[in-house]
């Protein structure tokens, strides 16, 4: 006898939440996205952006998701051994943002006071964490919710965190490897510093801002051999004269023909009192008032040099064997106990103004310029204030204009052939662009030279490389290929507690014990520390030690990941750790490889890495297509992907880049809720054809009545960013307030039930 199944009645209207949540089901029931290395097919695999654990996705990631899942999909149907990779990033420095600044909203416990209890002793650092761990297991699985809303096809079984214990395990080796082979240094110099943050900051974490601001003619005094003044005056012209504090030198072109005649005269340096040379310098702006160069008609032909705080300076100070005086604190504000090692010296002089240097002590930048230039006005010093509208450097996440500060930070050579020089050969030739002499096959070295020099060469062919990178659309490759013709070594260090804590111990030429150490703290050799073991000294034999501080030899020990046991032996015996993190992109630049279990030679590795498509936005080719290439090709011997396509931004109706922390972007469940995500991902598909940038009007829901409306903007931060107000009254509920995404992303109000 045969059952006849029940009749269900056909829905008159097609429901995209009731159809697709059964479908995405059925496909986390049958793990119908997992794949193996030892399934049939030709491998084809996308390792996706891993999205920041600060907040939900907006349409960009929509966007940028659905693109890669099309690839997936259809290779899938190909036959392929199709794999995708889902993860999130720990976003060091934004997600430690975020997280202090709603605690601070909160009125809870914030970072500052973390601080405090770790400087006590009490574990503050710890404390903190657990807080930033929290929100990071918040977000994660609200953005792996929302990529399976939006029907994302990934490996779910495989999705990873930078900062789990794979990924943690390949930082450690990388950090290792690179600076066992002299590409990891230390080194005092300047670095872009974010007083908002207290952290440094790479050259491409930096957005240049015009602003609008004065440039400032200054008189020093002139004086002779005896420190007297002669009676005459040269007049620096400077956009910062708070910096004045920290001049070493002021410095005037050679070719000058009317201000040469002081080089090799000295002035007083006012308010300070500091006796500093007049010094020759080609870099320095010719005055010409008829001239079409913005700088040569403000310039004065006298340059103030301040090593410390100006990367032309610093440039200068080199050349020129200059003193290098900071005079900032961390936060940017005035202090002598940063490196101002002459200002108790020159405090007790006559020729100091005690009273306005103890003043200046403890004021913000921008309150010391303005005293600054008040004390110059009042002592006739102040010859002139123009205005002048310059590009300003700010941090790409507080926003706040960084501060050129000197510290001590680690670093990547990235200038070398071993780094840059692969990058660019990665390249298919077809795209790469006609170097100059200066750098053939991403070397400093003339055509005869390279042609003498390639046996010593990395090229692909020399490599083994099978493939070439390949940028969609063409020009890109171009913006590829000019960032590593200019590139500077990459600071690593952030001085953060989320993140890769710097796997280096410091030890001073004797620990407690007695345990002698290598007397010469410039050679480099091997460690032989008395308190480890034959088999412990043996494993970090290949590890160097040297010293950096001038104050006296400093013994550094980088401790592979393999020999995790030897760190609390260490710090028993008088080494530390280092305080900082490693900086984001540094675990995102192993990303291709740490996913897939690298070190180790797994099948993973072998069957997937190189991957196939990069898919990204144009804005991550410096932060982090050209690192993954550079890791991917000297740690691993191969391209971390052939193709990197560049798609379209989502913006807002303003023109603005969808941001979390603008709190302008749209949230894809918003849109799935409505109208489903296949018609989501289709009619987003369709907007962005030719890599045209779409803008997609940003409006907001009243929670009290359900009805859209056009929220009241407000304007904020260094890029004049038109942002939704923290606070909007209903237009449709009298008396009745709402919060923004803007307000709830940067803590700046809290919704509450009602």
């Amino acid at each position: 006898m045969t059952t006849t199944p029940p009749e269900t009645e056909l829905a008159k209207q097609y429901r995209p939440e009731d159809v697709e949540s059964q479908v995405a089901k059925q496909w986390d029931a049958a793990n119908a996205f997992h794949a193996t290395p030892q399934d049939g097919g030709k491998p084809y695999a996308i390792v996706i952006p891993p999205p920041n654990v600060t907040a939900a996705l907006h349409m960009g990631h929509a966007l940028n998701n659905t693109l890669q899942d099309i690839l997936i999909r259809w290779h899938r149907m190909l036959g392929d051994n199709t794999m995708w990779m889902p993860g999130t990033d720990h976003a060091g420095i934004a997600t430690q943002t975020v997280v202090d600044k709603r605690l601070q909203a909160e009125g809870k416990p914030a970072l500052k006071d973390y601080k405090k209890i770790e400087a006590e002793g009490g574990g503050g650092r710890e404390q903190f964490i657990e807080k930033v761990q929290a929100w990071k297991d918040e977000y994660e699985g609200v953005i792996t919710g929302q990529l399976k809303s939006m029907g994302c096809s990934c490996d779910w079984e495989r999705q990873r965190f930078t900062m789990d214990p794979t990924c943690a395990k390949a930082v450690r080796e990388a950090f290792f490897r690179l600076f066992k082979d002299g590409l990891i240094y230390r080194g005092k110099r300047l670095v872009n510093w974010d007083p908002a943050t207290q952290t440094a900051l790479a050259d491409d974490e930096v957005e240049s801002q015009d602003v609008d601001g004065h440039f400032y003619y200054m008189k020093y005094p002139v004086i002779d051999d005896e420190g007297n003044p002669t009676g005459e005056h040269v007049t620096v012209a400077t956009t910062r004269p708070e910096t004045m504090l920290g001049d070493t030198a002021v410095a005037v072109n050679p070719r000058d023909t009317k201000h040469g005649q002081f080089i090799g005269k000295r002035v007083a340096l006012p308010i300070v009192g500091r006796h500093i040379p007049i010094i020759g310098d080609d870099y320095v702006v010719i005055p010409d008032p008829d001239s079409d160069d913005a700088k040569a008609k403000m310039a004065s032909g006298f340059l103030k040099v301040t090593p410390a705080h100006d990367p032309n300076d610093w440039e200068i100070g080199m050349r020129q064997g200059l003193d290098v005086i900071n005079v900032m604190a961390p936060d940017a504000s005035i202090s002598k106990d940063h490196g101002w090692d002459d200002f108790d010296r020159w405090l007790k002089s006559t020729t100091a103004d005690a009273t306005m240097l103890d003043s200046l002590l403890g004021q913000s930048r921008e309150q010391a310029r303005k005293s600054i230039v008040k004390w110059f006005e009042t002592h006739d010093l102040l010859e002139e204030i123009k205005p002048y509208r310059h590009a300003v450097g700010h941090s790409y996440r507080s926003h706040v204009a960084i501060e050129p500060y000197l510290s001590d930070q680690w670093y990547v050579k990235v200038t070398s052939d071993r780094l840059r020089g692969a990058a660019i050969d990665a390249m298919v030739s077809d795209q790469r662009g006609a170097l100059s002499d200066d750098y053939i096959y991403g070397r400093k070295l003339s055509r005869e030279q390279v042609d003498k020099d390639r046996p010593g060469m990395l090229r692909p062919e020399d490599a083994g490389w099978h493939d070439q990178l390949r940028f969609y659309p063409e020009r890109y490759a171009r913006t590829f290929q000019h960032w590593h013709e200019n590139l500077r070594d990459w600071c690593i260090s952030r001085q953060l507690w989320w993140g890769h804590r710097i796997p280096v111990w410091t030890a001073s030429s004797t620990v407690p014990d007695n345990s002698p150490l290598p007397t010469d703290s410039l050679s480099i050799g091997k460690l032989n520390l008395g308190f480890l073991t034959e088999e412990e000294n043996r494993q970090i034999a290949t590890q160097t030690a040297f010293g950096w501080e001038a104050k006296g030899p400093t013994f550094v020990v980088c401790v592979p990941p393999e020999c995790g046991h030897i760190e609390s032996k260490l710090e028993a015996n008088g080494f530390t750790q280092d305080p900082d993190v490693l900086d984001t992109w540094f675990s995102s630049a192993l990303w291709p490889m740490s996913t897939l279990g690298w070190p180790e030679d797994t099948a993973e590795l072998q069957t997937w890495n190189p991957s196939n498509v990069l898919c990204t936005a144009r804005e991550i080719i410096t932060l982090w297509v050209s690192r993954m290439v550079m890791f991917n090709t000297y740690l691993h011997g191969k391209l971390p992907f052939t193709d990197v396509f560049i798609h379209a931004m989502i913006q807002d109706g303003h023109g603005q880049k969808m941001s979390k922390s603008l709190g302008n972007g749209v949230d894809p469940n918003d849109i799935i809720h409505s109208h489903g995500s296949d018609a989501m991902r289709f009619t987003l598909t369709s907007m962005t054809t030719q890599t045209q940038d779409v803008r997609m009007p940003v409006d907001m829901v009243c929670p009290h009545t359900g009805k859209m409306f056009s929220p009241k903007f407000v304007i904020t931060g260094a890029h004049q960013s038109k942002v939704a107000a923290p606070v909007q009254d209903s237009p449709f509920a009298k008396g009745k307030k709402m919060v923004s995404s803007f307000g709830l992303a940067t803590g700046q109000a809290k919704p509450t039930e009602s």
